[in-house]
């Protein structure tokens, strides 16, 4: 992949290998799409309705689509190595004028469109840099060149639907009409791209290391989930305000809640998921590569970002002096709080059934516990409310502990030995390091 060959002083890409790790520069990278998770709940929030939350998810699909494609760049390429974070910046600062350009891409449809129009050029540079570096990284591959090519009708056709809803809804002069224009352009958008996935296929495409794919899509839930726990002191309106007991164990609840959303995925079902990764080879790898990580995180990631829009509602009315503990809340905020909860197990349950071939009892239960949940929520005192959900969170990860103690053990031992292993052979190779020949030569005082 460059062979020696150097650009300027920087170096060549690196390929990815079969053992690599997630780097720190991708971390880096990683830190645009906190901000844009944040913006996304930040704009929801502020007025929920249907068609807010349909916006909401529409920006989301589009955002993790570009993730997607970043996330398939990095099994190729090293992404901090040689010239490769010089492209990568570029593609930073472009990702993150698209989030600040995301508040303004469902605005006011016939007024200007500067901001559907930065969204769209942003969309355009972002996807230039995948394809520009990614090009590079196959040229010596007519297979997955030939692969490439099947992706470029997606690309055109989403280019030219995001500027094509950026320019054609303000020469609408009826702002219902254009709104369901804009709103069309962008649905259609999120088809092509979704439905290129599977109409594309397998063939060509490699997962060079499950364990950079398994831990660069773990990251990414995390990065979901700290923006939970912002959402909580930034959006719940905590900050600045006067400390009361009330408004510290609400947000407490929510800690204790997104701690019980990482251990539901983190305890078992993703370790075990990430070693079933490793198992598979060939089609079978990219299938599941693509099925459970690709497609399936992002509704997990949505179900997490719904949490979080009603948390805050809660927060704010406990913070409210005008509100309370002891006032129930109207509106679409504890629903919106239990959906979310029922959509991130749901979808981490199907994410069992596709990697591991096996549906917990337990992930059953609790779905159908916060169904039954949501209408008497809706009735009770908000910090009531945000009890009831802690204790079906924290009742889950408590069963599970106990009723699968058996399986976990035998995973952790399995993972352990694994990690131990791996670091003696670290350590091992680091003390060639000690081995440093001594000079004859007497050293300058």
């Amino acid at each position: 992949m460059g062979g020696h060959r150097r650009r300027g002083q920087l170096g060549p890409a690196v390929p990815i290998a079969p053992g690599a790790r997630v780097d720190k520069f991708e971390v880096f990278f990683d830190l645009v799409f906190v901000f844009s998770f944040f913006i996304i709940t930040r704009a929801t929030a502020a007025n929920i309705s249907g068609r807010q939350l349909l916006h909401a998810g529409l920006v989301l699909a589009v955002l993790w689509w570009i993730w997607v494609v970043h996330s398939l760049v990095a099994t190729r390429v090293r992404l901090g190595e040689g010239y490769v974070p010089v492209l990568m910046v570029i593609a930073m600062v472009a990702l993150f004028a698209f989030a600040l350009a995301l508040p303004q891409a469902f605005s006011d449809p016939t007024g200007v469109a500067g901001g559907p129009m930065l969204v769209a050029i942003s969309y355009v540079v972002v996807r230039a840099v995948h394809m520009i570096l990614y090009q590079h990284v196959v040229r010596d591959s007519p297979q997955e060149r030939r692969q490439l090519r099947r992706f470029a009708p997606e690309l055109a056709v989403s280019i030219v639907l995001l500027l094509a809803a950026a320019l054609i809804p303000p020469q609408i002069a009826d702002p219902d009409d254009a709104a369901l224009v804009r709103d069309g352009l962008w649905i259609t958008v999120v088809v092509v791209q979704y439905a290129t996935g599977f109409i594309v296929g397998t063939w060509g495409w490699g997962v060079t290391s499950a364990e950079h794919w398994t831990e660069r899509y773990d990251l990414i839930l995390i990065i979901a989930l700290g923006e939970s726990i912002i959402s909580t002191g930034v959006g719940g309106n905590l900050l600045g305000k006067p400390v009361t007991w009330p408004a510290v164990a609400a947000a407490a609840l929510g800690i204790v809640i997104t701690a019980a959303l990482w251990w539901a995925h983190f305890d078992f079902i993703g370790p075990a998921a990430r070693i079933a990764l490793h198992a598979a080879e060939g089609a079978p790898r990219v299938a599941m590569a693509r099925d459970a990580y690709a497609y399936l995180y992002l509704l997990m990631i949505a179900g997490v970002i719904l949490f979080s829009i009603g948390n805050e509602q809660i927060l704010h009315k406990i913070t409210d002096p005008a509100g309370g503990i002891a006032e129930t809340i109207e509106g679409p905020a504890v629903p919106i709080l239990f959906g979310g909860l029922i959509c991130y197990f749901a979808v981490n349950l199907l994410f069992q059934l596709r990697t591991l071939h096996t549906v917990s009892w337990t992930r059953v239960g609790v779905i159908a516990v916060l169904a039954a949940a949501l209408p008497i929520g809706q009735h009770l005192p908000v910090l009531a409310t945000l009890t009831l959900a802690t204790v079906i969170c924290v009742g889950l990860v408590a069963v599970e502990v106990l009723v699968m103690s058996q399986s976990r053990h035998a995973l952790r031992s399995a993972v352990f030995q694994e990690r131990t292993t791996h670091e003696a052979h670290e350590a091992a190779w680091r003390a060639r390091w000690h081995d440093v020949p001594e000079s004859d030569e007497p050293t300058a005082p």
